[in-house]
């Protein structure tokens, strides 16, 4: 990599992070942390301003802005491929967002760089969530944003149909089959909803804050722990 690109890369990375590190950078650009000193104070030299020091790690000031972004003919034609495949899968609303982002970058590309990334053979047919189940999966990514408490209606599926109060946490998607992560107040612990089988969702106006316990890094820890287990746990299988 030339090194005009490495810097405007490593801008790119420091800009697109709260704060960066220099083992983060070099470990990125394939170079040593001494090589990333070098580059961060000549960037500094030149006007950049790139905030913090080594052993602290770096951000970008306010108010820099860079250049309008040139992506490489393969970087848009991923992000075309990657947008058609989103908005099939996403909700009406950000699926629409969506389309609009694309519109701006593919506006900005060079002609070359445009006419490749429309006309990358890759689609995804209409055939991704009914419109009800986007129309779930938006009420639910905007009350976890909202962090208002929910109640819904649920199916499960050996078709018990229960009723909760939850706290929802994150969206996740499976693979055709996006699932409500959530802190369960009826049953008192982290549960998962499949959103295809939610028969009715009421956002409540309660808004919930995070407590110890209750939160997604702490599911995400307990779903970690619990794999961790699983992979250790002697083999139950052996010799009779």
């Amino acid at each position: 990599m030339r090194r005009a690109d490495r810097l405007f890369q490593l801008v790119q990375l420091i800009r697109g992070r709260r704060l960066t590190t220099a083992a983060y950078l070099a470990a990125r650009l394939a170079v040593s942390e001494r090589t990333v000193y070098r580059d961060v104070a000549q960037l500094q030299h030149q006007g950049v301003p790139i905030e913090g020091e080594a052993g602290m790690g770096y951000r970008l000031g306010r108010g820099f802005e860079l250049p309008p972004l040139m992506f490489t003919q393969d970087e848009a034609k991923a992000l075309v491929a990657a947008a058609r495949l989103a908005q099939v899968w996403l909700d009406a609303g950000l699926a629409r967002e969506v389309e609009g982002a694309l519109g701006k970058i593919l506006s900005v590309l060079p002609p070359a760089a445009r006419v490749a990334a429309e006309s990358v053979a890759l689609y995804a047919p209409q055939v991704g969530l009914a419109p009800a189940e986007q129309g779930r999966l938006q009420v639910l990514r905007e009350a976890v944003q909202g962090r208002h408490k929910l109640r819904l209606d649920y199916l499960d599926l050996a078709e018990r149909s229960s009723q909760r109060v939850v706290r929802p946490l994150g969206c996740f998607y499976w693979g055709k089959v996006w699932t409500l992560s959530a802190w369960c107040e009826t049953r008192q612990g982290f549960r998962g909803f499949r959103v295809d089988r939610i028969q009715q969702i009421e956002v409540t106006a309660q808004r919930f804050s995070d407590e110890p316990g209750k939160t997604l890094a702490d599911m995400l820890r307990q779903v970690d722990g619990e794999l961790a287990a699983k992979t250790t746990a002697p083999n139950s299988g052996g010799q009779r």
